[in-house]
């Protein structure tokens, strides 16, 4: 049964919060999300077909309506398909959208494995690294002013939050600094990877670790303040790699992700 009464809070929301929205609270997406998790964690393996309409309806206790607008949200998200005669059919992994904001945080609600964080970080290798060369060269005074502060605060982040907010603002401020609108425009995709990968993993969890990446951060401050677009691509491609180090290790280590917890 679907319930809006003290709602845990999930990896979706802490995404959400990061990234500066609202999470939703209505019924659509509570069923949403977990059909959403059900999936992606096997419940329903691809190719299975999904409880009837009757079932489902007496699970979650909600509207026909409401059921319907959830199975075809994810649909369009690429993970299920309607059949006459046949049901709901789970469509395989390679159909879904895994750039969708949802998707990517059902991944990290039920615990993604060390690959998918490597795809993650090849992704933002491919875009960011180019992202932070051209803004070395296009650079306006201001943005450049911008990132070495936005890298200082970094360092003044108490909580795993703060801290990712403040990485997740000079990351999207690199792409804004990159001149290029389509580069901006794929960074949303990459905030996405960003964000997600707190929960699993925060510098600031260690005193160390925080200290190296406020360090990582300002070399890539500096090389774009300096217009050095070489040594731009070298510090943001350390940066990334150093992420997905401390993430991977951290779940080689058995331990578990947030699960939506500050």
């Amino acid at each position: 049964m679907v319930t809006r009464d003290a709602p845990q809070r999930t990896t979706g929301d802490l995404i959400a919060s990061i990234a500066g929205r609202v999470p939703m609270r209505n019924l659509h997406s509570l069923v949403l999300w977990q059909l959403g998790v059900a999936i992606v964690g096997g419940d329903y393996p691809e190719g299975s077909i999904l409880p009837s309409d009757t079932e489902l309806l007496a699970r979650f206790s909600v509207s026909r309506t409401v059921l319907r607008e959830a199975l075809k949200t994810l649909a369009a998200k690429g993970m299920i398909e309607a059949r006459a005669r046949i049901g709901t059919r789970v469509l395989p992994r390679s159909r879904w959208n895994l750039f969708d904001s949802d998707v990517l945080a059902w991944h990290f609600e039920t615990g993604p494995d060390v690959a998918l964080l490597r795809s993650l970080a090849e992704i933002r290798i491919g875009v960011e690294v180019e992202s932070a060369a051209l803004a070395a060269e296009r650079r306006s005074d201001q943005q450049a002013e911008a990132l070495i502060a936005i890298a200082v605060g970094m360092g003044e982040a108490k909580t795993p939050e703060e801290f990712a907010r403040a990485d997740l603002a000079f990351h999207r401020m690199v792409a804004e600094a990159s001149g290029n609108p389509f580069m901006a425009s794929v960074s949303a995709l990459v905030e996405l990877a960003l964000t997600a990968a707190f929960t699993i993993s925060s510098p600031i969890e260690d005193a160390a670790l925080t200290a190296a990446a406020v360090k990582s951060h300002g070399r890539i401050a500096r090389a774009i303040e300096a217009g050095d677009a070489e040594e731009a691509r070298l510090a943001m491609k350390a940066v990334i790699s150093e992420g997905f180090a401390r993430a991977s290790s951290r779940m080689a280590e058995g331990k578990p992700a947030r699960k939506g917890r500050a």
